[in-house]
């Protein structure tokens, strides 16, 4: 990749795959004018699994540019942080636990790494999914893809304050088996109330399987990238879905194929699909929370979710 000029101004920048086509590059002006952030956004733009000298040379060059502020790590999350885990000096228990970073920030001469996604992925989650769900209910929850949000997932289904409140089985399935593994090892240990199982599955029409072998009050997530970063879904349009269950497109743009199969049957099931945009929220302002050393809550959190009010 090229070199990366040294910023002009306080910079925030947004690590992703196709960072010039996402909605934050158009709304973060007006969240940094709301907050008083004095600060522009920029994008570096990596390929899916990017050579470690890559992530080494984005993650240096931040780290010691001085009017580089930190950063939003998406997709490449996992990858960065093996890549680059010994150039922090600071590593928060989440980062330490899933092996992975959506958040680089400066504080008191120390460069940081956060891994936010167990609380965002939560917060987004608790937005759409009906109190005592599981609880009443009993079903289980099936993350197609094994990468960093699945874990964030895992990690937030198992927090012994939900005692009996929990997925009664977590399924997560990934078509690569390396990642699989990364994942199993990952999440060992969890939570013994709650029985993970960690599929192979290369193909679309594996998922398929998994999906229809669920039982009603289920939850089904497109965890993949696809749809997003990548063409396509982790499923067929001949996915047949549980009655009465969630269906979950973290994503919240691209062609969202996985989010129109479950539309297409959301009458027939009886099924509630929820698109990523609270994710998309929460993930960003948790980060932003982090890097400019301030609380976005309450008024502030309710005027950037919905821009047009500021």
């Amino acid at each position: 990749m090229k070199k990366l000029a040294a910023a002009g101004t306080r910079t925030f920048y947004f690590i992703g795959v196709t960072t010039g086509q996402s909605s934050i590059m158009k709304v973060f002006p007006k969240w940094a004018e709301y907050l008083g952030l004095d600060a522009v956004i920029a994008g570096i733009d990596l390929p899916l699994h990017a050579p470690a000298e890559e992530y080494r040379q984005v993650v240096e060059f931040i780290k010691n540019d001085p009017l580089s502020l930190g950063a939003l790590v998406t997709t490449h999350k996992l990858d960065l942080y093996k890549a680059c885990r010994d150039l922090f000096d600071y590593a928060d228990p989440f980062a330490q636990k899933l092996g992975e970073v959506s958040s680089l920030s400066k504080r008191d001469g120390k460069f940081r790494a956060h891994a936010k996604d167990p609380i965002s992925s939560g917060l987004a989650l608790e937005s759409f999914v009906p109190a005592n769900f599981w609880k009443d209910h009993g079903g289980e929850a099936l993350l197609l893809g094994a990468g960093g949000s699945s874990l964030a997932m895992s990690l937030y289904f198992s927090q012994e304050k939900f005692t009996e409140n929990m997925p009664r089985r977590i399924t997560i399935a990934n078509r690569s088996l390396p990642r699989l593994e990364s994942a199993q090892a990952a999440l060992a240990g969890c939570n013994r109330r709650i029985e993970f199982r960690f599929i192979h599955n290369p193909v679309p029409a594996d998922n398929d399987k998994l999906v229809a072998a669920l039982p009603p009050y289920s939850l089904v997530v497109n965890a993949t990238g696809l749809g997003k970063d990548a063409p396509g879904s982790p499923t067929t349009d001949a996915v047949s879905y549980p009655s009465n269950s969630l269906v979950w497109e973290i994503n919240y743009r691209g062609n969202l194929v996985f989010m129109r199969q479950a539309q297409a049957r959301a009458k027939e099931k009886m099924l509630h699909v929820e698109d990523g945009w609270n994710y998309f929220i929460y993930g960003w302002t948790q980060v932003i929370a982090e890097v400019f050393n301030i609380d976005i809550d309450g008024p502030a959190l309710r005027a950037i979710t919905f821009p047009d009010n500021m």
